[in-house]
């Protein structure tokens, strides 16, 4: 004799599925900002690859370049250059500890959304030629995420990450993605 399942279960187990299939369809890559994976996708499903498939990747790629240094570039000006022009990071100022925190993870996204606004833009050949003379000025961000953090940053350090930006917003223009500030979350920051 067959024996019934509660329908509780059931509707369990069937919400539990949706939520592993959906999980699984959206994994990607970390980097992709723009949706890259469903055209990259339609790409390679594709019987023919066309001139246009190069086209749509170059697009794509000065896409992304505008998202991640435009959110570089927010949070280098909400989060460090802006307090560091208050007076907010020096000793006895009031919320200089967060302010500082705050820095701190500003200096690790700037510095992490640069890098792939650089990666991005290997995919276009105007704004590779653009960016490529700017890595080294990305690098040498590195450490100052963690500089920023300890209050032990100073008016030289502040105006690296200015400059940096300023550079990579001037090369995107030249090469026809002009960037704009864009002021991450403080949960993107964390996260």
């Amino acid at each position: 004799m067959p024996r019934s399942v509660p329908l509780g279960r059931t509707l369990a187990a069937l919400l539990l599925s949706c939520a592993l299939v959906a999980g699984a369809t959206a994994c990607g890559d970390s980097d992709d900002t723009s949706g890259g994976n469903a055209a990259s996708a339609s790409a390679a499903a594709s019987p023919s690859v066309s001139v246009s498939a190069s086209a749509e990747k170059q697009r794509l790629a000065k896409t992304r370049f505008v998202a991640n240094a435009g959110l570089a570039a927010g949070a280098t000006y909400q989060w460090i250059v802006k307090p560091y022009r208050a007076g907010t990071f020096k000793k006895g100022a009031e919320g200089r500890r967060l302010a500082l925190v705050k820095a701190g993870l500003a200096g690790g996204f700037a510095y992490n959304r640069l890098q792939a606004a650089a990666r991005n833009a290997k995919g276009d050949p105007l704004l590779s030629k653009a960016v490529a003379p700017l890595t080294a000025g990305i690098e040498s961000l590195k450490g100052l995420g963690t500089k920023l953090r300890k209050g032990e940053a100073g008016e030289g350090d502040v105006g690296a990450f200015e400059s940096v930006i300023d550079s990579i917003k001037n090369a995107g223009k030249d090469a026809g993605a002009e960037v704009k500030d864009k002021v991450p979350s403080t949960s993107q920051l964390t996260g």
